[in-house]
């Protein structure tokens, strides 16, 4: 399937957001709250005539797509650059061709395109500077047999998701991470 067709058969930013059943407060705080750079919005003007569009992978569960949907959503906008959102485990097939290392279906993934279908940039699952973080505050984290394991799980998630929506800095990584795949 190409690309546009991945594309037509997703959902508007406004349809993701009226399905989610997770972390929609959340996402809807950062949507509302993220500011774009003036010198960000600058560039992102320039390519308002490309007529890209964009296909992203995601779900709401995911607290990379907490914090990466909305912030990009914004950027898309300033740049007239529509997005359409497919659920990951309902699109496989699309999935598995932007699989992470090759092997684990991380999301979101943001597959931008021209007017043609043509892949031109993907960015995701997470800037490299908030993966660093998300491995440093895994470092000690238990086996999967460790009989602990679900708990600090379940914590270390929530302090994410804490994170996301309350660490501007962090949207603020989001953008630049973006910015530097699109115009470099």
């Amino acid at each position: 399937m190409s690309l546009i067709t991945w594309f037509e058969k997703g959902m508007t930013f406004k349809d993701y957001v009226e399905a989610m059943k997770v972390n929609k407060v959340e996402l809807q705080t950062i949507y509302n709250e993220v500011t774009i750079p003036e010198e960000t919005q600058q560039k992102l003007v320039q390519l308002q005539d490309k007529s890209w569009k964009v296909v992203v992978l995601t779900a709401d569960w995911c607290g990379d797509a907490l914090l990466n949907v909305p912030v990009i959503e914004k950027m898309m906008e300033i740049a007239h650059i529509e997005t359409r959102f497919l659920i990951r485990d309902e699109n496989l097939e699309l999935m598995d061709q932007y699989l992470t290392n090759g092997k684990s279906r991380s999301i979101p993934i943001f597959v931008f395109m021209d007017e043609e279908g043509n892949e031109v940039k993907v960015w995701g699952p997470r800037a490299a500077e908030i993966e660093s973080l998300v491995m440093e505050l895994k470092k000690d984290f238990p086996d999967k047999e460790d009989p602990n394991f679900q708990e600090k799980q379940a914590a270390f998630f929530k302090k994410m998701r804490e994170n996301f929506v309350g660490n501007k800095d962090l949207w603020n990584i989001v953008i630049q991470s973006v910015e530097d795949r699109l115009f470099n």
